[in-house]
């Protein structure tokens, strides 16, 4: 079932007095339960792409359509709300707030997401979360006691303790080591398939690809190549 799809995406942007095209009609369809890569060199758009997909900057033209809502002709306010409730989002860096718990940081997201859980509620789920990513022991810690990978365990639990339907991540493993990577990674793949997410990833490392279900290579804007893996 197609979860999120993109019709004709372009983007352009002001570099001085020479308008150029970043995007130049871009068309994707991603399903649940699946985990699409993209991958291609840096200035082929795929950043581009996953900022404007997931509502993070307006596209210059095409469409956005995620479960029936064209993203593209909405009002701000309104893809501000479909991205508090129903987006989760991972970056490179955990961007953890270095003054709350790992438990803390979740129910933190739980509030954005204007969760109706009673306080106590919202804790217990919180702990729920972690001990998915294994991260039950680290409940109390603070981000400055934790290994880069333990942060990032925190921040995709925080991505998805609200039941996103879609996950967004760019470049997630960018920092860790090879081992910490795969697990990262591994964790991502378990996720959105046991949680059936939609995750759009964007990705160098070529070792990262085996955890996707489908390759998107971009070049100069455009799809050069559409890969199914799984």
């Amino acid at each position: 079932m197609t979860q999120f799809k993109i019709d004709n995406l372009t983007k352009n942007f002001q570099n001085g007095e020479v308008e150029e095209q970043v995007l130049k009609g871009i068309d994707l369809k991603l399903k649940k339960g699946q985990v699409t890569a993209l991958v291609g060199a840096s200035g082929s758009g795929k950043s581009t792409l996953l900022t404007i997909a997931a509502g993070l900057q307006p596209a210059t033209g095409g469409d956005v359509i995620f479960e029936g809502n064209n993203l593209s002709k909405m009002k701000q306010d309104d893809i501000r709300e479909i991205r508090a409730e129903e987006f989760g989002f991972i970056f490179q860096a955990s961007h953890l707030v270095p003054f709350l718990t790992s438990e803390e940081q979740l129910v933190l997201m739980l509030d954005v997401a204007n969760s109706k859980l009673s306080k106590k509620e919202k804790r217990a789920e919180a702990r729920r979360v972690l001990k998915l990513v294994g991260m039950e022991d680290r409940k109390d810690a603070y981000p400055a006691s934790l290994s880069g990978g333990e942060k990032q365990r925190v921040a995709i639990s925080r991505a998805i303790i609200h039941k996103p339907a879609m996950l967004f991540a760019d470049e997630p493993t960018a920092s860790l080591d090879s081992k910490r990577s795969k697990e990262v990674m591994q964790l991502i793949q378990d996720l959105t398939r046991q949680l059936n997410i939609t995750t759009l990833l964007v990705t160098h490392e070529e070792e990262m690809l085996k955890f996707a279900d489908q390759i998107i290579t971009m070049k100069d804007g455009l799809i050069k190549e559409e890969q199914i893996t799984a």
